[in-house]
């Protein structure tokens, strides 16, 4: 059990002036494994005056002494990898040996790489008489979700004390517990006070109070397109810059000359990790129509290979949904696939057998779906995979931008110029071709109404800089 009954503020652990808390489940048996405080709005205002306060001299910082701090922060992570791990496969519901590898071991990477891409930056250019240089935002608030709690922590506060800014957080509510533990860390290392500042609470208090605060300069939000729009709405009230990393419904297009068999089996394995609750998942498989009832019996066969089980005792290879109302959530979707008449392939929206208690979901496949269905427009974040048929390239290019997102997606063919081709035609963010691996130092960000802006890399530090020109 974690109880946290403090907020960090100012370099130091100080009660919340709020009243209540917050429980923290166990996702695979509803157990509590956490308390943490319900923060006020007094409370994001004294972070956001800490950081204010701190800004000033941290933006004089040499680049070598705020990376020798971030070295220290991943030192930190390193050392607490399990122990975050755990943590979060069982806020989450990722199994534990995904956990560690990606929920415990991205954040550690990336905090180490923006160490060394704030040594390499180079911060001043001459352009004719003028000496252009960059210079920190300054007060960044970051509000983050509880999909992949710490990596998206570690995405805006990496790069925003590398860029100079100081920061207050506030991570949600559902899956708080490794932004307390990252908080210690940074205690641990003594970051001056005020740099990082810590304030937990729900959206509508400490999110909007961060949002539309005169002395934040920046938001950097990642959510849901709906809570993205409130806080752009928010944050114009005082033309702060805003960063957001929203929802997808990411189309992976099988081409004709592809491998049906290792696109399909690829393909469903995307749409499942972290059980569904991935942004970029590929939760759209466009087949052709003359491939597409051999694709379902490919994808049929795969989903049901999956294991539902505990996800921090590494039961099962597919844990459960983070909390009764995201699972809630996902079913009625299922069900609304099945009203509408699209083919329940597996799955459904049913409980499982033998699983009374955790938040789980049946690994689901719809086949014969149009693209016009609520389940094909809509963001589930569940383990449910809608395989649409197309008639040509064209065609399946045109069902892939047919939607008011465009985050992630994936193009197979057996021609990989072929594939960046089509890629290239893709209104979205991320493309990865024939399965390429996902890469942190990549810019990750959205299209459309997935968002603005972009995280990870060099193009994700420079979010979190303002450009000055001296004329000489």
């Amino acid at each position: 059990m974690k109880v946290y009954d403090k907020l960090y503020i100012g370099g130091e652990w100080v009660p919340s002036t709020g009243t209540g808390t917050f429980e923290v489940l166990n996702s695979s048996t509803e157990e509590k494994i956490g308390t943490i405080p319900k923060g006020s709005v007094e409370d994001a205002e004294k972070a956001v005056k800490a950081a204010k306060t701190a800004f000033e001299a941290w933006s004089q910082t040499s680049t070598e002494e705020r990376a020798g701090y971030l070295d220290k922060i991943t030192q930190g992570l390193q050392a607490k990898m399990n122990e975050i791990a755990e943590v979060v496969s069982s806020e989450v519901g990722m199994p534990i040996n995904l956990a560690t590898m990606i929920q415990a071991g991205l954040p550690s990477m990336t905090c180490g790489g923006y160490s060394g891409i704030l040594r390499g930056y180079k911060f001043e250019e001459e352009v004719g008489n003028s000496l252009v240089v960059k210079e920190p935002v300054g007060v960044v608030g970051c509000i983050t979700p509880w999909n992949y709690p710490l990596h998206q922590v570690i995405n805006k506060v990496a790069p925003a004390l590398a860029a100079g800014c100081t920061v207050v957080l506030k991570p949600s509510e559902v899956a708080p517990l490794s932004a307390f533990m990252l908080a210690e860390i940074i205690d641990e290392v003594k970051l001056p006070p005020g740099v990082f500042n810590l304030v937990s609470g729900d959206g509508p208090t400490v999110g909007e109070a961060l949002a539309k605060h005169p002395d934040v300069d920046m938001i950097s939000f990642t959510g849901s397109t709906l809570a993205g729009k409130r806080v752009s709405q928010l944050a114009a009230e005082t033309v702060k810059r805003v960063a957001l990393e929203l929802g997808g419904k990411s189309a992976n297009i099988i081409l004709d000359d592809a491998d049906l068999e290792t696109a399909v089996k690829k393909g469903v394995q995307n749409c499942y990790l972290n059980s569904g609750q991935t942004c970029s998942a590929w939760t759209r498989m466009l087949v052709p129509k003359t491939k597409h009832d051999e694709a379902a019996a490919i994808a049929k066969k795969v989903a049901e290979s999956f294991k539902l089980g505990n996800a921090p005792k590494g039961e099962g290879t597919l844990g459960p949904l983070v909390s009764k109302r995201q699972r809630d959530r996902v079913r009625g979707y299922i069900k609304k696939g099945t009203e509408e008449g699209a083919t329940l392939v597996t799955g459904g929206a049913e409980a499982p057998e033998g699983l009374d208690k955790g938040f789980f979901v049946k690994p689901t496949i719809f086949a014969n779906v149009k693209n016009d269905m609520t389940i094909a427009q809509e963001e589930i974040f569940g383990p449910v995979l809608c395989i649409i048929p197309y008639d040509t390239e064209d065609d399946a290019v045109r069902i892939a931008n047919d939607s008011v997102y465009g985050l992630g997606g994936g193009v197979w063919s057996g021609d990989k110029e072929h594939a960046k081709k089509v890629a290239r035609r893709i209104r979205t963010g991320q493309v990865d071709i024939n399965g390429g691996q996902f890469n942190p130092m990549a810019p990750f960000g959205g299209y459309k109404q997935s968002g603005t802006g972009r995280e990870l890399g060099t193009h994700g530090f420079e979010e979190f800089l303002e450009t000055k020109s001296l004329q000489l």
